[in-house]
C-alpha cells in the first residue's frame, strides 16, 4: 500500500534525529526501530541526501558518510538543524495550544494517567511559553449530541465506567446496548463514541447525534487496548481494486484515503489504486468529486454511480409540489 506523505515525512525528521544521537547505527537496527524494511531505510536515506537548506549547494545539504553506508552502518555527518529544538513564532505557538486544548477535551478523559500527565504538562510549558496571547485561545469543540448524552459519555470516559445506550442507526432501527467507551472522535463532520460493544462482541462506533440516551451503569468497563484501533477503513486482500483518474484538485483523496498507489499524470491529473470495501462509500466520493472524475475501472461502478445520480434526481422530481429546473 503506498505510503502517505505526512507518514514518511514524520520518519524522515525522525531518522535525522535518531542519528544525531546515535552515530555509527546498522541499518537492520534503524529499520527496527522505526518499524519499516531496511530498503525502505536506504530508500529515505536517499531522499534526505537530496534534501537541506535553500541554495542546496553540496554545502548546504544532509549528508551521510557514504563509506560507513557501504558496510550497512548509518553515520549522519550533517544534519543542517534539523535536529535542533524546534522554535515557534507567536502564530504557531497559539495555534499549537489550540490544538492542545482541542486534544485535551476531545480525550483527555479517557487518556491513561501517564498520557494524561504529558498533555497537561506540555499544554502548560507551551502556554506559559506563549505569554499573553495563548489567553487569547478558548477552545470549545462543537459536538452534536444532547447536552445529557454527551455529559453521561465523558462522565463515563473519566470515571471508566460501562455506558447504556439507546441507539438508532442508519436504518432507523432502534436498539439498545451495553458498551465499554474508549475516546471520543470527530471525523467527517461529526462525533463518535468507540468502544467495545457487548452485543455483537466487538469494537464499535457510535455517533452521538444518533443516540437517543445514555445511562452511566455502576458497571467498571474493560480495559482500552493498549493502542487503540483506528477508526478507519483498512482494506483487505478480497475487496475489489478500483483506479481512478482524477483532477489534480482531488488528489486529496490519495491522503485521506488508504490506497495502493498514486501516479501523477503529464498534465497535473493523478491516477489512484485503491481496494474499496463498500460500493456506497465510492458513489458517495465519485458524486462527491463529480467534475473532477476522468475515469473510473471498472466502467460498471460508474455506471452504477451514474444510475444512483439520476435516481436521486428522479425523487426530487416525484416530491410533491416539484417543479421543473
Amino acid at each position: 500500500m503506498a505510503e502517505r506523505t505526512p507518514e514518511r515525512l514524520v520518519r524522515l525528521l525522525g531518522i535525522v534525529a535518531y542519528l544525531d544521537r546515535t552515530p555509527d547505527v546498522p541499518v537492520e537496527q534503524v529499520a527496527q526501530h522505526f518499524g519499516v524494511t531496511p530498503d525502505q531505510v536506504l530508500a529515505d536515506v536517499d531522499t534526505l541526501w537530496m534534501s537541506g537548506t535553500p541554495g542546496y549547494w553540496p554545502d548546504d545539504l544532509i549528508d551521510f558518510d557514504a563509506g560507513s553506508l557501504e558496510s550497512g552502518v548509518l553515520r549522519l555527518t550533517q544534519s543542517r538543524g534539523m535536529a535542533h529544538a524546534l522554535r515557534l513564532g507567536t502564530r504557531e505557538a497559539v495555534a499549537l495550544v489550540a490544538a492542545l486544548r482541542a486534544l485535551q477535551e476531545a480525550v483527555g478523559p479517557a487518556l491513561a494517567p501517564e498520557q494524561q500527565e504529558v498533555l497537561t504538562s506540555t499544554l502548560a510549558t507551551l502556554t506559559a511559553a506563549t505569554g499573553e496571547a495563548a489567553a487569547t485561545v478558548d477552545v470549545q469543540l462543537s459536538v452534536e449530541a444532547p447536552p445529557a448524552v454527551l455529559a453521561a459519555v465523558r462522565r463515563a470516559l473519566a470515571e471508566r465506567r460501562r455506558v447504556h445506550l439507546r441507539y438508532v442507526n442508519a436504518a432507523d432501527a432502534t436498539s439498545e446496548r451495553d458498551v465499554d467507551p474508549w475516546q471520543l472522535l470527530t471525523g467527517d463532520e461529526h462525533s463518535y463514541l468507540q468502544g467495545w460493544d457487548h452485543s455483537v462482541g466487538a469494537e464499535r462506533l457510535f455517533r452521538l447525534d444518533r443516540i437517543l440516551d445514555a445511562r452511566v451503569l455502576d458497571v467498571a468497563s474493560s480495559e482500552p487496548p493498549r493502542r487503540l484501533p483506528e477508526a478507519t477503513f483498512r482494506p483487505r486482500e478480497d475487496h475489489p481494486t478500483v483506479v481512478l483518474e482524477l483532477a489534480g484538485s482531488a488528489r486529496w483523496v490519495a491522503e485521506q484515503a488508504p490506497v495502493d498507489a498514486i501516479e501523477d499524470l503529464p498534465d497535473g491529473g493523478v491516477r489512484v489504486t485503491l481496494r474499496v470495501g463498500s460500493a456506497a462509500w465510492l458513489q458517495r466520493t465519485l458524486l462527491r468529486l463529480a467534475s473532477r472524475v476522468r475515469d473510473v475501472d471498472p466502467v460498471d461502478l460508474a455506471t452504477a454511480t451514474a444510475d444512483a445520480a439520476r435516481r436521486a434526481l428522479a425523487a426530487y422530481d416525484d416530491e410533491p409540489g416539484a417543479t421543473d429546473r
